[in-house]
Formats: structure tokens, C-alpha cells, sequence
């Protein structure tokens, strides 16, 4: 028998269309996994076993009477445990929180679901999504693939263990920072980071809302883009038929600040990756943007400032329910005024309109995912200063593209936790799709 768990979304979509898999039997299968996992409660917060199964003989039904509502209709999925549903508690990861019972489904999980994506559950995450790690001693800390003792990124940690270990089809998750990028990376996975305003981010627990965006972690270009569209409400994702080699396409490598302190095996992943495009007709052009030197120094105040004045009152109320480092994060925007906040935001938006010219030249802009691999959950848990640059130095390549405003997916390198960022345009996510294919398939 063909083990579904371990097959594309996509291909389980069609599987479903032509009548050779059932939703039903699938959504077992994946339940029953998920059973008998022995880290099912490092990943999933809380299943949705009730709703997944109605959901499952719903798209059954569509599927018996040839109406199904997309490609990934019957699909089972797992959703970060900050998107609201209703009835199921949603906690996003922390203590001040917990038992929070939204009245209604939030506005992406309602398109998805009007779609046929079925529900298989929640997942753990970085309290509060304010850490690209993953480490959460509040709840619990999901397992890198590669490594069970390291964390498996942040924050929608949870999200792509439940991809990466077969244990949902796809994930969903939020990336403010990197939150939806790093853990693909780290999980070999494929995550895309949609354009700020592109998916709703109504009932779903905020985090620095200008900055929030939602996306899916899965296992192949194919089905990031089928999700997208799910997310969207429509049946399909972006077409990504086009030219099926790299030959004439050009990429810019940025060496600005995305090329330092690489560790040794991102740095070898990432060469490595770099030689399979040239060598496949990839012009790669150095690409040096020294005013990203000002975003980048003044993201602790873009970022910081708004997520304390969105959790601030509830901090001073309820902080001590929550870990140390997330919670002094939040309390490095509590000085941050508001004069510094504007003008900041000023000088963001003016460095944005001359990234945008510069990068109209190329198919996208190319750096390592990540500078670092998958560090271990306990040494972080036990060195406070570790944790604070590892955390700063995960986050560092990743937060360029939410500063810059654009559209990013991230790509298996081959090499363990090394994944390769393609950034493209504002609202450019059907073309960056189809540039990202191309390159999976030199990638493998």
C-alpha cells in the first residue's frame, strides 16, 4: 500500500480527483500517525479529530459527485496555533492565553476550508511568534527533522515538524520576520513568505501586524503555490508552467550583510547550491545594497515598538507567565517612542523604493536562508547569551525580505538545514513561483 503521508499535496489533490485515494481513509492515516508518533505532543498543541473527519467526508461527497472546490480539496492540513478556530482553543504559545476560545475561524482558515482543506489540528509555536527558534518551555518545543535534540526554527516551529516528520500534508504558518522561512529551511522544506496585505490576517493572533504575513510550509514549489491559492479562496494556485530551465535567467547574489559569519555548513550548502545554477545557465551577479545597513539597524525599534504596543498591557499584567527571553524582547519596545517609530518607518519606506528599482534588473535576489543551522533546544535553554545572538543571527537574512517589503520562498539546498532564498517583487508571487520551480529542479 502506498504510504499517502509521505506524498505531495498536490499529488494527493489529484489522487483524490482521479478516485484512487479516499479523504476519508487519508485523514485516518494521517490521525492514526499522529497517534502513534512518540513526538505528536512536541508538534501538534491540540488535534481536531471531530472536524477533520466531517471535513474529510465532506470533500468525499464533492469528490463522488464531481464537485470538488479546488486541487487540495480532501487534503489534510495542520495550522499554527495562532490562527483562530472556532470553538478550539488558540493560545498562540504562551501562558497568558491559555484557554482563549475564539468564537469564529480566522478569515484564512475559512477560505481554506471553503476550498476543502481539512483540519487536522494546531500546532506549537514560538510564544507569541516573537522568535525565530522555536524554543518554547511554556508549552512545548517541536523537534527538528535533521537533529531531535535541536530546535526546529522559529516560530512556526510546529508547522513544519508536522510536514517534515509525515504528519500533515502541509502546514500553515505566519512569518513576520522569518517565522514561516526558517523553520522550512531548517526542516528542508519549501516555505513562502507572501507579500504583506496579500492574505488576511483577521483572526489570527498579531504579532507586528505590518509585518504579519501568512504562508505555507510544504514539500515542493508545486504546493506552495496550489496553497497560496487555497488561501486566496480560488481553486488553483499560479500557474507555474514557463520556462522549465534557468538558462537567461539572473540572479542577484546580495552580499550586503547575507554573506557574513556564515557557519561552515551553510556556507558549503550554499556554494554548493550556488555551482548547480551556473552550471545549469544561471547568470548569478554580485549584488553589494549598503543602504540596507538602515533598516536593518533600526528593525529593534520597527519591531519591537509594535508588538509592545500591542502586548504591552497585557505584560505588565500577566508577564511573569512567560519565557524570560521572549518576554524581554516584547519589554525592548516598551522606550520606543513614538516620534522614533515614524521616522524610522520613513527612512524604511524611502530605502524600499530604491531596493524595488534595483531589483526590477533581476529574477530575484538569492542568499542563504539562514547563516546558521538548527542550534540545540537545551544549550539555548541554559545559555541565555547563546540564545540571544542565535536568535538574532537566524532571524538576521530572513527579516530583509519582510523589511523590504517583498515576496520570498525558501528551497531545500540538499545539504541538512540549508535552505536558499529566492526574494522577489511586492505582490510578485506568481512570478517568483515559477523562477522557484525552475530552480527546484536543478535543486532536486
Amino acid at each position: 500500500m502506498t504510504d499517502w503521508t509521505g506524498m505531495e499535496a498536490v499529488a494527493l489533490g489529484r489522487g483524490i480527483a482521479a478516485g484512487e485515494i479516499d479523504p476519508v481513509a487519508l485523514t485516518e492515516a494521517y490521525l492514526d500517525k499522529i497517534a502513534a508518533h512518540p513526538l505528536r505532543d512536541r508538534i501538534y498543541a491540540r488535534l481536531t479529530p471531530d472536524r477533520a473527519r466531517a471535513e474529510a467526508r465532506a470533500a468525499a461527497e464533492r469528490a463522488r459527485l464531481g464537485l470538488r472546490r479546488s486541487v487540495l480539496d480532501g487534503v489534510p492540513v495542520s495550522w499554527k496555533d495562532l490562527f483562530d478556530t472556532a470553538c478550539i482553543v488558540t493560545e498562540a504559545g504562551s501562558a497568558m492565553l491559555e484557554g482563549r476560545v475564539p468564537a469564529r475561524d480566522a478569515e484564512v482558515l475559512q477560505a481554506a476550508t471553503a476550498m476543502g482543506l481539512v483540519c487536522l489540528g494546531k500546532t506549537h509555536l514560538s510564544e507569541l511568534a516573537f522568535s525565530g527558534l522555536g524554543l518554547n518551555p511554556v508549552t512545548e518545543t517541536p523537534p527538528c527533522v535533521n537533529d531531535a535534540e535541536a530546535v526546529a526554527g522559529g516560530s512556526s516551529s510546529g508547522a513544519a515538524a508536522s510536514v517534515a516528520l509525515g504528519l500533515a500534508a502541509a502546514g500553515i504558518g505566519t512569518d513576520t520576520g522569518g517565522s514561516v522561512r526558517v523553520p522550512s529551511a531548517w526542516n528542508d522544506l519549501v516555505g513562502l513568505k507572501t507579500t504583506a496585505g496579500r492574505l488576511s490576517l483577521a483572526g489570527s493572533v498579531p504579532l507586528a501586524k505590518r509585518f504579519d504575513t501568512v504562508g505555507p510550509l510544504a514539500r515542493s514549489v508545486a504546493d506552495a503555490a496550489a496553497l497560496l491559492g487555497v488561501l486566496e479562496g480560488r481553486a488553483d494556485g499560479p500557474d507555474l508552467r514557463g520556462p522549465g530551465n534557468l538558462a537567461g535567467r539572473r540572479f542577484a547574489q546580495l552580499t550586503t550583510i547575507a554573506q557574513d559569519d556564515l557557519r561552515p555548513e551553510v556556507a558549503a550548502g550554499y556554494a554548493d547550491a550556488l555551482g548547480r545554477l551556473r552550471a545549469a545557465g544561471a547568470e548569478i551577479v554580485d549584488l553589494a545594497f549598503q543602504d540596507l545597513a538602515g533598516p536593518m539597524g533600526d528593525a529593534a525599534i520597527l519591531y519591537t515598538g509594535e508588538a509592545w504596543g500591542l502586548w504591552g498591557d497585557t505584560i505588565e499584567v500577566a508577564g511573569d507567565k512567560m519565557f524570560a527571553p521572549i518576554r524581554a524582547r516584547f519589554e525592548g519596545g516598551r522606550d520606543v517612542s513614538a516620534g522614533q517609530y515614524v521616522r524610522a518607518w520613513e527612512r524604511l519606506e524611502a530605502v524600499r523604493a530604491d531596493w524595488h528599482r534595483m531589483a526590477a534588473a533581476f529574477d530575484a535576489v538569492i542568499l542563504p536562508t539562514t547563516p546558521n543551522i538548527a542550534p540545540d533546544a537545551t544549550r539555548l535553554m541554559e545559555d541565555n547569551d547563546y540564545y540571544v545572538t542565535e536568535n538574532l543571527l537566524t532571524l538576521r537574512n530572513t527579516r530583509i525580505g519582510n523589511l523590504m517589503g517583498v515576496s520570498a520562498v525558501t528551497l531545500p539546498t540538499g545539504a541538512p538545514s540549508v535552505g536558499l532564498s529566492l526574494m522577489g517583487a511586492p505582490l510578485g508571487e506568481a512570478r517568483l513561483l515559477r523562477v522557484a520551480a525552475a530552480v527546484e529542479a536543478v535543486l532536486g
